[in-house]
C-alpha cells in the first residue's frame, strides 16, 4: 500500500482527520505531499498501524493528562471545551506553560466538585480561588 492509500485509510478511520491530533494531521498531509524524511515515514507508518488497529488515541497536549487540542485550537479537558489557543502558540514553550496552568485550574475545580468548562476555567476563575 502506498502512502496516499495509507493516508486515505487513516482519514476514513478518523472522521476525515477530525479525530487526529494537529501534529498527526500534519504528518498525514506531509506524507501525501512527499515531504517526509526517513524518520517521518517511520512515524507515518506507526500512525497508520495504530489507526488501522483501532487503538489510536489522540495524544495529550504537551503530555498533560486529559488535555487535548483540536485542529481549530479548541482545548479540551476530558472532552469538554475549556480554552482556545492559536495552534502555533499551543505547541510553543509559552503554550506549554499556559497548558500546565490550565490543567492546574481544571484539577482544582474537579477537587471542589465545580463543573469544568470554559466559563469556569477561564472567565470565572478568580471567583473560585
Amino acid at each position: 500500500m502506498n502512502e496516499c492509500d495509507m493516508a486515505c485509510d487513516i482519514l476514513r478511520k478518523t472522521k476525515d482527520g477530525d479525530d487526529l491530533s494537529p501534529e498527526h494531521l500534519w504528518l498525514v498531509e506531509n506524507a501525501v505531499n512527499g515531504f517526509l524524511n526517513e524518520k517521518g515515514q517511520e512515524k507515518f507508518r506507526e500512525l497508520f498501524a495504530e489507526v488501522s488497529s483501532g487503538k489510536y488515541q489522540k495524544p495529550y497536549l504537551h503530555g498533560i493528562e486529559f488535555l487535548t487540542i483540536n485542529h481549530e485550537g479548541f482545548v479540551h479537558w476530558r472532552g469538554k471545551h475549556v480554552e482556545h489557543f492559536d495552534i502555533s502558540f499551543a505547541f510553543s514553550e509559552k503554550g506549554r506553560e499556559a497548558a500546565l496552568e490550565l490543567a492546574r485550574r481544571c484539577r482544582y475545580l474537579e477537587q471542589k466538585e465545580i463543573e469544568v468548562n470554559v466559563t469556569n476555567v477561564v472567565w470565572r476563575w478568580k471567583k473560585f480561588q
